[in-house]
């Protein structure tokens, strides 16, 4: 056993169909009176819902949500809080809208109750992000991390096939990086291994009958495991990549993460063999890379980057930046096999060591 150190961040996770029915209640348990209901645009009918559940516990709704978390628009949500008297911000839908609510939350100290309908499992961290001329800055900080989780399965029953794989494997993405992230610790591991299986089992089921309330469970149950694997570790190159390529470039999120995560976990293989193995095995294949490729393919997620709009001319800035600024990374960070990663990547090959 290696000596390590695991730091718990206290949070109120309520899980299972129906949950969404207790919101008053844990909006009681804040000690909150005045909620700005939060959204994307197109989650505003949902966002509505949760105002008229909430009646006069509700100061508003702020359906401006957008992916990276423009700096303009947290701006914009932060004025508008302390505009209706809000104290405490409900973020119902996925990464993009909790997101929005941690933008809030850095300056204010808001408290933040999280809805998740998609696998994101940013809820469970203390990361933020916020875009700002072109550049994606990260950074972690206790206040950002939601008071309050609802996970209710029957709130994910409408997300499309197609989104649930992707988001589903975003949440794989971060649990791959908790295993051979440079403070690991084998709590995490436990946990991040656990995750992938759940997903690794729940997602081909929501595919084959997205009806499923027991496939959804544990797709659901799986993302909440990876988002606290990510939330107790640092990210590496994986992470790296999907944060350049997303603030540079504005490619959807979850789908970014799909493309990079075969190609970086190939990249770090011969460097991390425990974490591979525990990939392996949760997975159910011999190889990690290749059983995250083959589970895209099983799924029938994008595998190009060239398929969401990255322009090839783009690759170069996206390796220079990658090695510019690194994150901590089991292999070595070489700007030559960074780029040729990002080119199998591109062009949706299988991933190569």
């Amino acid at each position: 056993m290696h000596d390590f150190i695991y730091t718990s961040h206290p949070s109120r996770v309520v899980f299972g169909a129906g949950s969404l029915n207790h919101l008053e209640r844990e909006i009681i348990q804040l000690g909150a009176k005045r909620a700005l209901v939060l959204s994307t645009p197109e989650q505003a009918a949902q966002a509505e819902a949760i105002a008229k559940r909430l009646g006069e516990r509700c100061a508003g709704v702020f359906a401006k949500a957008v992916m990276h978390v423009p700096i303009e628009t947290a701006r914009l949500a932060r004025e508008e809080a302390a505009r209706v008297g809000a104290d405490c911000a409900v973020a119902i839908g996925g990464g993009s809208t909790t997101g929005l609510g941690k933008a809030i939350a850095l300056e204010s100290s808001l408290p933040i109750l999280a809805i998740p309908t998609t696998y994101a499992g940013s809820e469970m961290t203390t990361i933020y992000g916020i875009t700002e001329g072109g550049l994606k800055k990260t950074g972690r900080d206790a206040r950002v991390l939601p008071k309050t989780v609802i996970y209710d399965p029957e709130l994910t029953l409408s997300l499309p096939v197609g989104l649930s794989a992707t988001s589903g494997m975003n949440a794989i993405a971060h649990a791959v990086e908790a295993l051979y992230a440079v403070d690991g610790n084998p709590i995490i591991s436990m946990i991040a291994e656990e995750g992938i299986r759940a997903l690794a089992r729940g997602l081909p089921a929501v595919v084959a009958a997205p009806a499923d309330i027991k496939a959804r469970s544990d797709a659901l149950y799986g993302a909440w495991l990876c988002g606290v694997a990510l939330n107790g570790s640092a990210m590496a190159l994986h992470h790296k990549l999907c944060h350049t390529l997303g603030g540079s470039f504005n490619l959807p999120h979850a789908e970014t993460h799909t493309i990079v995560l075969p190609h970086a976990t190939a990249y770090n293989a011969k460097s991390a063999p425990e974490a591979m193995a525990r990939i392996a095995r949760a997975l159910g294949a011999t190889d990690a890379a290749q059983g995250l490729y083959a589970l895209e393919q099983k799924l029938g997620t994008p595998l190009a980057l060239k398929d969401l709009g990255m322009p090839e001319s783009g690759l170069d800035r996206v390796a220079d930046l990658a090695v510019a600024n690194p994150y901590p990374n089991p292999a070595p960070l070489e700007r030559a096999a960074i780029r040729r990663l990002l080119d199998n990547a591109w062009h949706g090959r299988a991933p190569a060591a």
